[in-house]
């Protein structure tokens, strides 16, 4: 798929699960170096949902966001259509 091709679509509720995790990720590595070390927990939260996501294609995130009216993309839409 070309640049083209992905901004002619639209971003979609994959773009914005993978944007909002990655955030997530920053922020809470972030607060452990400036705040407290517990912050990882949060990190590691994130991570170990993304990687139960990946075999199971159940991901909260993508729920909210496909309530809120996010179109789908690959790799959540399979099972939640409509």
């Amino acid at each position: 798929m070309t640049a083209t091709t992905a901004n002619a679509r639209g971003t979609t509720l994959d773009h914005w699960v993978f944007r909002i995790a990655g955030l997530f990720i920053l922020i809470s590595v972030a607060l452990s170096q400036l705040h407290s070390i517990h912050w990882l927990w949060f990190t590691a939260f994130v991570g170990l949902n993304l990687f139960q996501a990946s075999f199971t294609g159940l991901c909260p995130l993508a729920m909210v966001l496909h309530r809120l009216g996010v179109k789908p993309g690959a790799a959540f839409c399979a099972s939640r259509q409509g």
